[in-house]
């Protein structure tokens, strides 16, 4: 082509070039030696001159511990892998939860601490180990001078049940607090129950709540009320005209104040005592005219309640009756033996 060709003749031609010939693009490669460094393998690679021994020792020390990668991915797996979770609404969800539990609880370890110190434990379960020897000893020598045997209040107490329960302090008064207690003594737990329930007292709420907690602890700490499930301690009085057949009724017994009771079943629960206690006073501020102020005392009470079972006040009855028995037989009037009097002459004839 000729250099004096002008511009003009050239843009037709160069694009005619342009269009039917197609050069290779220009692509950007890697030197080879910095791609050989990069996708080699770890064997032909020299020795490193910046390792970590204390990683290799750990490695060398492990070998069998899994790879945490490994851990984390079997983790991620058995995730996807659950099913779908129920609501908290299901009626299928406390089945789950337990049956999850008690998996859980199976698969447990079981514990590696090591046993108990009995020193250590002596400073807080034996603080004084003299006087508990002196104590022991002074026992051991009551039980060989009494042979064995147990007053009338150890074999009360070791035959019957009862439990003792005393309330936080309520904001009432003793008197008001007083009539309620008054008002459960001497009754069978549930039926005090369903008189606080019932109650317009505005302290009855309270005291419905110290009788459950009463109840629970009972059952629960004393194992009161559960002794006759299902059984039930009557008198026989046969009244049927099969020969053989008896048909049970309740003990009917006396109270100490001469009203008549009659007893189902001995395990049931009853309030034996029920009183109250002064407790602190509170500051109520009571606003008066001209900007006065006066603090008001108001009371705060507390009460207590003694839970027996029937057994008790059939004893006791029984008790009450044999005394009675006791004093009728002892004073019984013993008449004159018959025979003749003697000495008495006064004014009349001896013959």
């Amino acid at each position: 082509m000729n250099p004096s060709t002008p511009l003009r003749r050239l843009a037709p031609r160069c694009k005619a070039l342009d269009a039917t010939t197609s050069l290779p693009r220009a692509h950007f490669q890697t030197p080879l030696p910095l791609r050989q460094r990069r996708h080699a393998s770890s064997s032909s690679d020299p020795p490193s001159t910046t390792s970590n021994p204390i990683l290799e020792a750990y490695k060398r020390d492990n070998v069998n511990t899994p790879d945490l990668a490994a851990q984390q991915m079997a983790q991620a797996q058995q995730q996807m892998s659950t099913p779908g979770d129920l609501p908290a609404s299901s009626i299928f969800e406390d089945d789950r939860r337990a049956r999850a539990q008690q998996t859980q609880t199976v698969s447990e370890p079981i514990s590696t601490e090591p046993p108990r110190d009995p020193a250590n434990m002596a400073r807080v379960l034996d603080p004084d180990p003299n006087a508990r020897e002196r104590w022991l000893r002074k026992k051991v020598i009551q039980m060989v001078r009494k042979g064995g045997r147990l007053s009338k209040e150890e074999f009360v107490k070791r035959t019957e049940r009862e439990h003792l329960l005393k309330s936080e302090n309520l904001k009432t008064s003793i008197k008001k607090l007083g009539m309620l207690a008054r008002q459960i003594q001497g009754k069978g737990l549930e039926e005090a129950m369903v008189q606080m329930r019932f109650s317009k007292k505005k302290v009855a709420g309270e005291v419905l709540k110290v009788l459950e907690a009463a109840r629970d602890e009972a059952v629960v700490m004393r194992g009161m009320g559960v002794g006759g499930a299902g059984t039930e301690i009557a008198a026989p009085s046969p009244k049927s005209g099969l020969i053989g057949a008896e048909t049970t009724e309740p003990l009917s017994i006396q109270l100490k104040d001469g009203s008549r009771y009659a007893v189902k079943d001995e395990s049931k629960i009853y309030i034996d005592q029920a009183w109250v206690g002064r407790g602190p006073y509170g500051k109520l501020p009571d606003y008066r005219a001209r900007g006065r102020v006066f603090i008001m005392r108001t009371p705060w009470t507390s009460l207590s309640v003694v839970l027996k079972e029937e057994a008790t006040r059939v004893r006791e009855w029984r008790e009450r009756e044999a005394k009675r028995l006791k004093e009728r037989l002892n004073k019984v009037w013993v008449p004159l033996p018959d025979r003749p009097v003697q000495g008495m002459r006064g004014q009349y004839y001896s013959w």
